[in-house]
């Protein structure tokens, strides 16, 4: 924060006839030395009573002081002498320390100061935590190696059985499933007819077998039949 702060004591530089004009050659920017070393005498509208101030005033921009900072400056600056303005001119030293000796100067370091020590206790914090960070990394990647490719493959083969599973269970398997089981029921029962027929089983015997058979050959065609009309 640069300010350029007016100075004070004209009457002292008209009555003192050793007064010498400030020298132009010194550290400060041309736009601080170029103006005139006497500060200007407020004007009478300047100092008119009834001019009002603003109620709100407005803040300063490009580094420019408020009229609430700039009035405490001036009355830091009024009460010096020729000799020690002419100082804070020539002396950067002198300046500086007159500037940082600023209320607002010491405002700006001590929020200044803390930020920086915050800042350095969340480093500090942060570094601490580094270590941590590392270990669950290092887990993370045996877990990733080790473990998840494990579950991986077991997840994988957990799908592969589940698609088989319905695959069997579909409409269409479960029909072809019922046809087989069919086939071998009317294949059953015709063998236990040729028995009959070659006297190799007495009529009871196969009576009950072949009834037997047929009836559950029967079902599994009406369920066959059932299934078929369901999916048209």
């Amino acid at each position: 924060m640069s300010w350029r702060f007016p100075l004070f004591g004209s009457q002292q530089q008209q009555t003192d006839p050793n007064f010498q004009e400030i020298p132009t050659q010194s550290w400060y920017p041309p736009s601080v030395v170029g103006s005139s070393s006497r500060p200007s005498t407020p004007t009478s509208s300047s100092a008119s009573p009834h001019q009002r101030a603003p109620d709100h005033p407005q803040s300063s921009s490009c580094g420019q002081p408020s009229p609430a900072e700039a009035a405490g400056v001036i009355a830091r600056l009024k009460d010096k002498s020729i000799e020690e303005l002419q100082r804070l001119l020539k002396d950067k030293e002198a300046y500086n320390a007159f500037f940082n000796s600023l209320d607002q100067v010491k405002t700006q370091n001590n929020v200044r100061d803390e930020l920086r020590k915050e800042t350095l206790q969340l480093a500090r914090e942060n570094l601490e935590k580094e270590q941590r960070i590392l270990e669950l990394r290092n887990q993370c990647t045996i877990i990733r190696t080790t473990e998840l490719a494990a579950a991986q493959g077991r997840l994988t083969d957990l799908e592969r059985q589940k698609d088989d599973i319905m695959r069997s269970c579909s409409p269409a398997a479960l029909l072809d499933k019922l046809q087989s089981s069919m086939a071998k029921l009317d294949e059953e029962s015709e063998e236990l007819h040729q028995k009959f027929l070659k006297k190799d089983i007495d009529p009871p015997t196969f009576v009950q077998k072949y009834k037997k058979l047929r009836t559950a050959y029967h079902k599994q065609a009406l369920l066959h039949l059932a299934g078929q009309t369901s999916l048209r």
